[in-house]
């Protein structure tokens, strides 16, 4: 056997030629499997350099062999390929220890350049695999498999992490996957905005007060850093924080404690940083208006979360995902789009990104008129509709405009003010993230109220 002789497993005929000429050219000798149990039988006498195996094959699976692989032969380079491209695909094969997960389809180029690399490296394995039920990370595009892999590769990791993106890409959902899938997974993990707290509040928000140490702290306040002890403490809009907040944070990432506001002794924890932004922290540093150093303590792993119009071949999976989720939330009959839907639904400019089209299925669950939606049916429901009727002017003379226009000519207002309630309640709910005790607030209705109007 030659000294990098590469097993390749797949049920698929066709692919395991195509991968057989691409090896072979790239001058490594190949040898060809179809099912798992006969990989099992040939390590008996034999192992490879590499391996390279698809997930769902006959009989044993994929994932099963890649078990036993990483027992017997800890230190071989398993590449695995899968046409299921999902974060639990991703960590699940990180789990069993491969060396990379590549999606189908992919180019054989670049499988020849990932053998090339697993010749020259050591395998690293990874940890746990879980999936979230509701808000979990959905989608199929290369920039998500990009995410998919960052996260599986972290999964043993405490390293401190800098998560950047737009608003509303699911920056959050990216900490809690690095989070579910650590050694951490057990322990708290603590979300703070740091943006949505006054400047002068954040830092007893962070790190707690004694007693006493400013007007009203009528007793001691554990900080968020105390009560992710153990665990993961994730700052959103770390962009936005103060410089004399800065200079407190590094000296956490530094030393590992920190002082209460008014307290004079130090508190020691033991806490793994994740930080998100939607700003060029870069450019800030440049401006003088981010510290450097603590940029540097919080970009040790850095991972991207694309923008929505960078990934909209996702865009049909996360509407049917997200369709569902409403329904069930808002306790609605589901609904499905039209072909023609769905295409004008997934050219939309989704400025808001996935937030945004969260919230758009909110509404289109409470406003399309009928279970099968049509283009037709989308109307002012899309963002471009809602700008149109906001800048038209004052909608209490818009209404009674559109008002004496249906009685001229002979028309009803029945309905119409079912409709207008159905709209207040999409936009408050939309506010609300799906809070419905505070969407009623919001309207100035019961929470009773508000439940029987969605009912109807």
């Amino acid at each position: 056997m030659k000294h990098d002789e590469i097993w390749v497993v797949d049920d698929d005929p066709a692919l395991r030629w195509v991968m057989d000429k691409a090896l072979a050219d790239a001058g490594h000798a190949v040898r060809l499997f179809a099912s798992a149990e006969e990989v099992r039988q040939a390590l008996t006498t034999a192992a490879p350099t590499v391996l390279i195996s698809d997930v769902r094959l006959p009989g044993e699976s994929g994932f099963d062999l890649l078990k036993l692989l990483h027992q017997e032969h800890p230190r071989l380079p398993v590449i695995v390929v899968t046409a299921h491209a999902d974060l639990e695909s991703a960590v699940a094969a990180y789990q069993g220890g491969a060396f990379e997960y590549l999606p189908k389809p992919f180019d054989v180029d670049e499988l020849a350049a990932l053998v090339q690399r697993a010749l020259q490296a050591q395998p690293t394995a990874a940890a746990a695999a879980a999936s979230a039920e509701e808000d979990q990370l959905i989608g199929e595009a290369p920039a998500m498999q990009q995410v998919f892999r960052a996260i599986g590769r972290l999964t043993r990791s405490h390293l401190t992490a800098l998560i950047t993106g737009e608003s509303g890409t699911g920056k959050e959902l990216v900490a809690r996957a690095l989070h579910r899938h650590s050694p951490r997974a057990r322990q708290p993990f603590i979300a703070l905005n740091t943006a949505a707290i006054p400047a002068e509040l954040l830092e007893s928000e962070l790190f707690g007060h004694e007693r006493g140490a400013f007007t009203g702290a009528a007793a001691r306040r554990l900080g968020r850093f105390e009560q992710a002890h153990g665990g993961t403490l994730f700052l959103d809009e770390i962009g936005d924080m103060s410089p004399a907040l800065q200079t407190r944070l590094l000296r956490v990432l530094a030393e590992g404690e920190f002082f209460r506001v008014g307290g004079h002794e130090a508190v020691k924890v033991d806490v793994r940083i994740l930080a998100a932004t939607h700003q060029d922290l870069e450019a800030r540093v440049q401006q003088g208006t981010f510290r450097e150093d603590l940029f540097h303590r919080l970009n040790v792993v850095r991972v991207h979360m694309p923008a929505l119009r960078e990934r909209r071949e996702d865009i049909p999976l996360l509407l049917e995902h997200f369709m569902d989720g409403a329904a069930r939330e808002l306790n609605v009959a589901a609904k499905r789009l039209t072909a023609d839907a769905l295409q004008a639904l997934s050219e939309q400019p989704w400025p808001g990104n996935v937030r945004e089209l969260k919230n758009f299925c909110r509404r289109l669950m409470l406003m399309a008129p009928g279970r099968i939606v049509h283009k037709s049916d989308l109307g002012e429901m899309l963002e471009g509709g809602r700008a149109t009727v906001a800048a038209s002017g004052d909608w209490r003379r818009e209404l009674r405009a559109w008002a004496d226009t249906e009685l001229a000519a002979g028309n009803s207002l029945a309905g119409a003010e079912a409709e207008v309630e159905r709209i207040l309640l999409g936009a408050a709910l939309d506010k609300t993230g799906g809070k419905r005790q505070e969407a009623a607030k919001l309207l100035g209705w019961g929470r009773n109220t508000l439940t029987r109007k969605l009912k109807s």
